[in-house]
């Protein structure tokens, strides 16, 4: 019986549905662990060997027999060293979200999660049995205790590993981020802590995977609730965490690295970046293409681009109407000069007039409206499109969360793109990351930060024109939206009533527009597309009378 335990956290990004290259990483991160860093355990986050979430890849038969073929791999590549790794595990006909322990060789036991996650962006159930046993399994006389994500979020696993005999206990996960998540796992960890008197483990995955991005921020928690160690956010690494036996047996991480707290907007920020870059690199694109309007929001989509994938790699275009106001065009050329990035400048008014020309005759006698501002959105969407198919760079759609709410941005024209990196962020919010960002070195022109917001699809137009002023839309679809509370409950916040209705039946008409929109990288409790899920057909009214 050894006095220490030494254990690695492998908080790594694990590639969805590469099931040999996940096991090669496994088996590398094993072997370092062991030789670099003279571990005696390492553990792999949830579902290591499919990435996360696998989806209905877990229905192929093929799919599954790779995973087979993984763990077999894995068991005989290592050795000297306990591994911890998540899987999805068939057994008897079911399918189980599942960790295995192997040691030199064999597998000492496999644990199947209890509580099946199925709300937010998690289906869990769709495609898992729940398990109903407890799993420990020593190392050099150390009893250790598993469990799985969501687990952690309800009394009873803990008690069950407590109940065998466990010193410890490792929760292994791949929990996506949002704003405020750190403190709500803070006192879950805590809660589960108190529930065994035992120290926790918490590994967690990295990396974004289409809308969901994963921070990582594995820690170790003692015994009486004490944070000994905390990962950086964001970032792939191997964390040692060593534990020592005190007399009475109690186990005890000894402190470690702690990574500083950020605040919301900081991790926000870090999040929008880890999520493009990870969805422009594992799509194979060599860059991206955007329209830069001279506004706040495609100026703070470029910043995030570059920020995620380098300045050469991103690609922008001012595409000018007659609308275009000269002080855009300045405000667009100085945001690329700062960032670094290649710019040019088109015309979209050519296209623009033929449209007009060619539809005079089926628009006769009918005044102009929206009709025409959309032609020039979505004449602007087809030259993005046009430098995306021949240059081969993704569209980057820089639209927001306010507008992709209530419908203020344009089918096949500002929202075409493969990615939405803002997609997630109300328009307030974009403001305070702009100049969050600007704090480590300027990028965006004040001049943007300050000026009116406006679409500039016909003279002297204003965003508020047509909508509340940001602070007031924002703060009603918060409540709407991600609070899920009622409009009384809105009105009596201190909107007013008519106010919300409109912006209410605003939301709930678009639906069929956020349906055909571009993923984009979640930081709120919840995002549109796979999170929050609506009817588009709907005779539902959210107000009475």
């Amino acid at each position: 019986m050894s006095d220490t335990l030494r254990l690695v956290m492998a908080q790594l990004d694990m590639r969805v549905g590469d099931v040999p290259g996940n096991a090669r990483r496994v088996i590398e991160a094993a072997n370092h662990a062991r030789e670099g860093l003279q571990a005696d355990l390492i553990v792999f986050p949830e579902l290591s060997l499919t990435g996360y979430p696998p989806e209905d890849l877990l229905h192929r038969g093929d799919f599954i027999h790779q995973v087979g073929e993984a763990i077999a791999r894995v068991r005989d590549s290592v050795n000297g060293i306990t591994v911890v790794v998540g899987f999805p595990h068939q057994e008897g006909g079911r399918l189980y979200n599942s960790a295995a322990v192997f040691q030199d060789g064999a597998v000492f036991g496999v644990y199947h999660k209890h509580h099946l996650a199925n709300v937010s962006v998690f289906d869990d159930k769709r495609y898992f049995e729940s398990g109903d046993a407890p799993l420990t399994f020593e190392v050099h006389g150390t009893r250790l205790g598993i469990s799985i994500c969501e687990d952690i979020w309800h009394p009873g696993p803990y008690g069950w590993a407590a109940a065998e005999g466990a010193q410890a206990v490792i929760n292994i996960n791949a929990s996506p981020f949002h704003a405020g998540k750190a403190r709500d796992r803070e006192e879950v960890i805590r809660a589960r802590q108190h529930e065994a008197r035992l120290p926790v483990v918490y590994v967690n995955l990295v990396g974004g995977q289409d809308e969901v991005v994963y921070d990582g921020a594995s820690c170790v928690y003692d015994a009486d609730g004490g944070l000994a160690v905390r990962a950086p956010a964001f970032e792939e690494g191997l964390h040692l965490v060593e534990f020592r036996r005190e007399e009475d047996g109690r186990l005890v991480p000894v402190p470690g690295p702690v990574a500083a707290e950020q605040d919301d907007d900081a991790l926000v920020y870090r999040a929008l970046v880890r999520g493009t870059r990870d969805y422009v690199d594992k799509n194979g694109f060599p860059g991206v293409v955007l329209g830069l309007s001279g506004g706040i929001d495609s100026a703070m989509a470029a910043a995030v681009a570059v920020d995620a994938l380098g300045a050469e790699r991103v690609h922008a275009v001012m595409l000018a109407s007659r609308y275009t106001s000269e002080e855009s065009l300045e405000d667009a050329a100085e945001c690329a000069r700062l960032l670094g990035i290649d710019y040019r400048s088109l015309s979209i008014e050519g296209a623009f007039r033929e449209f007009l020309t060619e539809l005079e005759p089926a628009f006769e006698g009918r005044p102009p409206d929206t009709t025409e501002e959309n032609i020039q959105s979505r004449s602007r969407g087809l030259m993005l499109m046009a430098l995306s198919n021949k240059l081969g760079h993704m569209v980057l759609s820089t639209g927001n969360k306010s507008e992709y709410a209530v419908g203020y941005a344009t089918l096949y024209g500002d929202m075409c793109g493969g990615f939405a990196p803002l997609k997630d962020v109300y328009k307030t919010s974009i403001y305070r990351l702009a100049r969050l960002r600007n704090g480590s070195g300027r990028v965006i022109p004040e001049r943007i930060l300050t000026k009116a917001p406006t679409a500039e699809l016909r003279p002297d137009q204003k965003d508020e024109d047509s909508l509340p002023p940001y602070p007031v839309l924002d703060g009603i679809l918060e409540r709407y939206i991600d609070g899920d509370c009622a409009i009384d409950s809105v009105v009596e916040a201190g909107y007013e009533a008519a106010v919300v209705r409109r912006v209410v039946g605003l939301l709930h008409r678009n639906e069929y527009k956020r349906r055909q929109s571009a993923p984009g990288v979640k930081v709120t409790r919840k995002a549109f597309g796979r999170e929050r899920r609506y009817p588009i057909t709907s005779g539902y009214k959210p107000w009475t009378g």
